[in-house]
């Protein structure tokens, strides 16, 4: 792998994946162009595209810790208020599907460490933003960064890529899944998360198993005992349901969306794919513009727009499709 190939890769660094690439263990990623590009014209537009790039990571991030902080802080208070008839639930349930939802995108910041790079001294920062955004999907957050990073290693993988099993023909059945993959009995998304983990075997994999099961002890230990007090449609509506809708929400627009179709889509310009939303850029959590993700992991969510337009003519002579946006 190239110097340039694994600053590419710099926002999976500490992934399992990455050092095994690092280490040649394992193939680096393609960067294969279309046929009708010589060699010459692949490597002009490399530079090109990298340079562009460049502009576009960094910039302010301290909007993501306020929300992550702010948020999560937000969500608990709605235990109390709602208990207390303070808030009325009609208005606390939405409030807390957005939260639930929403914890991913501060989340996926912290995944990359785009937020605070590991040995700098704002790192405990990242890492808190990271540890509180996916608690109310109970979704501890070591599982959650170690399972991106694989995604990002083995985009749209049968066998590696974790999040393959969201995968289906057409939007409907995908929203469909979101939900079918949770259910008991159904080798979903967390088994095969489960079953990735204990293939990898590392130290962080086991931690983040035990992780798991603490915080799934955790939810359903707060679930029962609101019930047993009395209060069980707090419980319902402002933990158990969002959770939910924000699982289906996120694993829809963040996973099924983009990425559709999987099959065979494993080059690094064909990882995913640039669509229009009816709900818009901010409602589909920016995943209109997800490729730029993949190509450049450590541009923030919030600058991934901005980037492809500017993109945009040297992606569509690496094939891409932007006929879209």
């Amino acid at each position: 792998m190239s110097e340039q190939d694994t600053q590419d890769l710099a926002g999976m660094q500490g992934s399992e994946a990455l050092r095994r690439a690092r280490s040649g263990d394992a193939p680096a990623i393609s960067l294969r162009a279309p046929s009708d590009l010589d060699e010459y014209t692949r490597k002009d537009l490399r530079k090109q595209e990298i340079a562009i790039a460049k502009q576009y990571h960094g910039g302010r991030m301290w909007p993501y810790v306020v929300a992550a902080w702010g948020g999560f802080a937000l969500w608990v208070a709605l235990f109390p208020l709602t208990m207390l008839d303070i808030v009325p639930l009609w208005i606390a349930f939405p409030i807390a599907c957005f939260l639930a939802t929403g914890g991913y995108v501060t989340s996926h910041e912290a995944m990359h460490s785009n937020i605070a790079q590991a040995g700098t001294k704002n790192r405990w920062i990242n890492e808190w933003v990271g540890q509180v955004s996916t608690i109310p999907i109970v979704f501890p957050f070591s599982m959650a960064r170690l399972m991106h990073l694989e995604h990002h290693y083995h985009c749209n993988d049968p066998e590696k890529d974790p999040d393959y099993t969201d995968e289906a023909p057409n939007a409907p059945m995908a929203w469909y899944k979101t939900w079918w993959n949770r259910q008991p009995g159904v080798d979903g998304s967390i088994h095969h998360y489960k079953r990735i983990l204990a293939e990898m075997g590392t130290p962080e994999a086991e931690r983040s198993l035990k992780e798991t099961m603490v915080l799934q002890l955790v939810f359903m230990a707060v679930l029962f005992g609101m019930a047993w007090s009395g209060y069980a449609l707090e419980a319902a509506l402002v933990w158990w349901l969002p959770r939910h809708v924000g699982l289906s929400y996120i694993r829809f627009y963040l996973s099924w969306a983009p990425h559709h179709p999987r099959e065979g889509n494993t080059e690094r310009y064909q990882q995913a794919f640039i669509f229009k939303s009816r709900l818009g850029h901010f409602l589909s959590m920016g995943m209109q513009t997800h490729l730029i993700h993949h190509l450049y992991p450590n541009i923030p969510n919030h600058r991934t727009k901005a980037a492809y337009y500017a993109l945009k003519p040297i992606l569509a002579q690496r094939g891409v499709d932007t006929s879209k946006l």
